[in-house]
């Protein structure tokens, strides 16, 4: 054997060629019951109720992969309502209102509206990014993948060119994922958990518009991760003051002795684009000081 020998990578033939060899096998009453299908083929068979840990973990794995190969080191997470519609919209939606209630939402959504516009700035921003030196991207847009303020951020990233990530999920009423959100990073998820797990494996910022339960949700997980110490702290950016500390008395959780006065320092109240990627880049510029001191 010389040096210039090629030796095999590998000798047993993969999946898709064993996939394709088994279209070919002669049909008998063996090969056509469903305990002849292969095993990764078999929808029957995956979709049992105790492959359920097998399921958990194809969805973790599929959507790690995919960001991996996508070069995407981490990434700057977006959550907000789905029901906040862009500025035009929003004002058709209170020409359309016919009673006081109505219009008195309506008038709310209005107000809020700019943060579509607030929201797709930031996006703007961060996805201006170069890659690192090791080619990887970072502070790479993700959201749920659907309409109102998750497509403001991935619609920002298209503004500049850039890619973008959409964890949807699937729900008893449609949501398809918004048109902006890049094809190849535009991933479904069937458990909630996992989903949520995903959003925050990458993260290094994120960024909580007003939203309702499914806001809120992500949001106060977030928080107790940080909480906790399961998680080192990541700038959390709340977009409106006047929403929070409207919906969510945090200074009477303090008062109430259930959570500690420096909990409220997990998060920022911001108001605008640039004041939030001036908190992301002051946040991490003081850790890099930090790690230059301790080095």
């Amino acid at each position: 054997m010389t040096d210039k020998t090629q030796v095999p990578n590998r000798v047993f033939p993969n999946a898709s060629q064993d996939a394709e060899s088994a279209k070919t096998i002669v049909s008998t009453p063996q090969t056509e019951s469903p305990a002849y299908t292969l095993a990764f083929q078999d929808m029957d068979f995956l979709l049992r109720e105790d492959l359920r840990p097998v399921r958990f973990q194809l969805e973790l794995l599929k959507a790690q992969l995919l960001l991996e190969e996508a070069k995407i080191a981490s990434t700057f997470v977006f959550y907000g309502s789905a029901r906040i519609p862009e500025p035009a919209k929003a004002q058709a939606l209170l020409e359309l209102a016919h009673d006081d209630k109505s219009r008195k939402i309506a008038e709310n959504l209005v107000a809020k509206s700019k943060y579509y516009d607030i929201a797709r700035e930031l996006a703007q921003i961060t996805s201006r990014l170069p890659r690192d030196d090791r080619g990887m991207r970072q502070f790479v847009v993700c959201s749920g993948g659907g309409p109102s303020i998750m497509e403001a951020a991935n619609r920002g990233a298209a503004d500049v060119g850039a890619e973008s990530v959409g964890l949807n999920i699937v729900l008893p009423h449609e949501q398809a994922p918004n048109p902006y959100v890049t094809p190849s990073l535009s991933l479904q998820f069937h458990y909630f958990a996992l989903r949520k797990m995903h959003f925050l494996l990458h993260a290094r910022a994120l960024a909580a518009f007003p939203g309702g339960f499914g806001t809120f949700d992500e949001l106060f997980e977030l928080l107790t991760l940080i909480q906790t110490g399961k998680i080192q702290p990541i700038p959390v950016l709340l977009f409106g003051r006047e929403f929070w500390e409207r919906v969510v008395n945090f200074e009477a959780l303090v008062e109430e002795g259930v959570v500690s006065e420096r909990d409220l320092g997990i998060f920022t109240y911001v108001e605008t684009a640039e004041e939030a990627w001036d908190v992301v880049r002051n946040f991490y510029e003081e850790r890099a000081r930090k790690d230059a001191e301790q080095a």
